[in-house]
């Protein structure tokens, strides 16, 4: 597929489509990547091993849910009433009464949520550690005399408590290991920070090997990295596309990639998660109306997607949706924060686990911060798409570089899932983690809990649905010494609260059985064993609909 640059203000141009079903792939990564797999296309291979789950609790589930709210919400009010009467002390934010005339900096009513529901369960979040987030990990222990408005220490220490929080998929956040002396010399000859950005006098040869190696392991011609995974898509979109330009983007996108689209001054218009239908009825639209009033052609059309939902453990349908790029000739723009390392044969993402070629994806995108226990992010594509983000992305331009050290544990451990150590530790560690990551889902669903997501993928959500049960739950658990980390509104629906299990490679059998003997006591005594052992697929999420890809 030939096409121009991908930026900013320029519509680029596609001359020809290539990579059609049945026809194979150039030689990346070391294999040829065929377009067939055991006699069937991609798509057809794709649409077997596809499978997700997002069962529905039974119909009192979500009744008794919201009445939970109303509860709370109708004493809320009460007890604002109490303070401003002076009956109840009041602890958050006020302005001062010789400011009463100026125009309020702190609005009362909007901070409602936090003041009388958040803060009942704040105990649960922002937790001190005090060793490495491993599979296991120690914890500072604190208490609260005024329901978690502050916090004291006590000065004991919680020990070997049972991370099942963690992004630590590959379980490169370690502190042993003779590889880790590379990372020490490393800090001894570059030191800790660079102090300038990569076009003054940041760019460190450490930056130009691994963003090399980056691009040798994801199979493209270039790659740039970043010092930041959040400003990797937040300050790269608005480089790419601008007024004039049309962005569809998953109702489920990570807050950077909205913060992304919404920075760049282009249009966005939202598709419903991973459905198929609603994504090619806006595309049709895209290309047959134009522009709002004027009805010009859209200068570009960019599909944002991820690759593994963070919230719901689901998986991009990427190959139709690489489909209906071609077919619609827009731009695809692909997030694998949480896939890279994490799924396919050899850890390359949901690229790999699809079979589709890297090439057809327009911009690749990952951080560091998940597999590869470190931190930054990276851009991967065509040399022209990188080139032009050196000159015009304002990460490249204003952030600082990339810390040496952090570079240095990059080039670790993509050295181990690459093999190029002379080991066969990456491979396996990729293998331990869909391992455990099926292990660990499948006996949720034996036990009778809801979980959500692809039957591959890491990140496991369960179930909680009702406010009372979340802090309930995280502080039992952790009396179990199990650390989890608990999600409400509004980073999710309000009737869809959870528990996030994010799996590790590092996690060893034992480990997963104690966490789920715990959980099977815990469903038990707080009924939230929800299951009615019929998981079914959401029917407007997914379609049967098939988008073979154009000549």
């Amino acid at each position: 597929m030939a096409s121009g640059a991908l930026s900013n203000g320029h519509a680029g141009h596609r001359d020809t489509e290539s990579g059609t079903a049945g026809e194979p792939s150039a030689l990346r990564n070391g294999c040829t990547r065929s377009r067939q797999y055991n006699g069937k296309s991609t798509i057809e291979h794709q649409k077997k091993i596809f499978s997700e789950s997002f069962e529905q609790p039974p119909i009192y589930v979500p009744v008794l849910t919201y009445m939970g709210y109303g509860i709370v919400t109708l004493f809320g009010y009460l007890r604002d009433f109490l303070r401003s009467w002076g009956l109840e002390k009041c602890h958050a934010a006020r302005e001062r009464k010789e400011q009463k005339e100026f125009v309020p900096l702190y609005q009362d009513f909007e901070n409602f949520y936090k003041r009388n529901l958040y803060m009942r369960v704040r105990d649960n979040w922002n937790r001190p550690i005090c060793s490495v987030p491993g599979p296991t990990f120690d914890l500072v222990e604190r208490v609260s005399d005024d329901y978690n408005w502050t916090f004291r220490y006590t000065g004991r220490v919680i020990k070997d408590v049972i991370n099942m929080g963690s992004y630590n998929y590959l379980g490169f956040a370690e502190n042993k290991g003779e590889s880790l002396n590379l990372v020490a010399e490393a800090t001894m000859m570059y030191g800790a920070g660079v102090c300038s950005t990569r076009q003054e006098m940041g760019n460190l040869d450490k930056h130009i090997q691994l963003e090399s190696l980056v691009a040798q392991f994801l199979g493209v011609e270039a790659a740039m990295t970043f010092g930041m995974g959040f400003a990797t898509n937040s300050m790269n979109i608005p480089a790419l596309v601008g007024k004039g330009c049309l962005i569809l983007s998953d109702e489920l996108n990570h807050t950077s990639l909205i913060l992304g689209a919404r920075l760049s001054g282009a249009t966005i218009r939202v598709f419903k998660h991973n459905n198929l239908q609603s994504l090619e009825k806006l595309l049709r639209d895209a290309v047959v109306n134009g522009q709002p009033r004027t009805h010009r052609p859209w200068k570009k059309i960019l599909i944002l997607v991820e690759g593994i939902y963070s919230m719901e453990g689901s998986m991009v349908r990427l190959p139709d949706i690489v489909a209906l790029k071609k077919k619609y000739k827009a731009y695809l723009y692909l997030d694998e924060a949480h896939s890279i390392g994490a799924v396919g044969p050899t850890g390359r993402g949901v690229v790999e686990y699809f079979f589709v070629d890297p090439m057809d994806v327009d911009v690749l995108m990952g951080t560091f911060t998940k597999s590869f226990g470190a931190t930054g992010g990276y851009i991967a594509g065509k040399k022209e798409l990188v080139d032009y983000l050196r000159g015009y992305s304002h990460s490249a331009v204003y952030a600082t570089s990339m810390p040496p050290p952090i570079a240095e544990q990059i080039i670790r451990s993509l050295n181990c899932i690459m093999g190029l150590d002379g080991t066969t530790i990456g491979i396996e560690r990729v293998r331990q983690l869909g391992s455990n990551a099926r292990y660990f889902r499948n006996r949720l669903r034996e036990l009778g809990f809801i979980t959500y997501g692809n039957d591959d993928s890491p990140v496991v959500p369960l179930l909680l649905y009702m406010p009372g049960k979340v802090g309930a739950f995280a502080r039992r658990m952790l009396k179990k010494n199990i650390g989890v980390v608990v999600v409400g509104f509004p980073a999710t629906p309000i009737v869809e609260s959870r528990a996030r299990f994010c799996l590790s490679a590092a996690h060893t059998r034992q480990m997963l059985d104690t966490v789920l003997n715990v959980l099977d006591e815990m469903g038990d005594y707080l009924q939230f064993k929800y299951s009615r052992r019929s998981p079914c697929v959401r029917p407007e999420l997914y379609d049967e609909s098939d988008f073979e890809m154009d000549d």
